[in-house]
């Protein structure tokens, strides 16, 4: 891991570790409602039962959260992940009713809080392109 990654990885992959750990126990009316919205924007996320769903929800941001914070894992690698996590975030954000103002990408109070995570997308194309192109600069 390059030392200028270091903050990035490991700010962004606490934050995904504590996220995954919290929803390790997910049941009932809390994993419906996060299937529900997950549902909203990706139907094909309708073949998991809620409590499944939040299970691989969790174990997936545990893995992720794992994977930015370990030094052996590659930028371009861990890049990857972390931009289509991000984009399915923003594919939720943008997917699912009230969360915009009409007609424009503008969140509302709602919103604003999955309309932030564009900065996942940012962060995780970051990595890959830095990591692509580290050591092919001019001559």
């Amino acid at each position: 891991m390059k030392l200028a990654h270091l903050p990035l990885r490991l700010s962004i992959g606490a934050y995904f570790l504590n996220s995954g750990l919290g929803k390790r126990n997910l049941e009932g009316d809390a994993a419906e409602g996060m299937h529900g919205m997950a549902v909203t924007a990706m139907p094909q996320l309708s073949q998991f039962e809620p409590a499944r769903f939040a299970k691989v929800l969790a174990y997936s941001e545990v893995a992720l959260g794992a994977a930015l914070m370990a030094p052996f894992v590659p930028a371009p690698l861990v890049g990857l992940g972390l931009t289509a996590f991000g984009a399915g975030l923003v594919q939720l954000y943008l997917k699912t009713p009230g969360l915009r103002e009409p007609g424009s990408i503008r969140p509302t109070q709602q919103g604003t809080g999955l309309a932030k995570d564009v900065w996942l997308v940012g962060a995780g194309l970051t990595l890959v392109l830095e990591g692509l192109t580290h050591g092919r600069r001019r001559r």
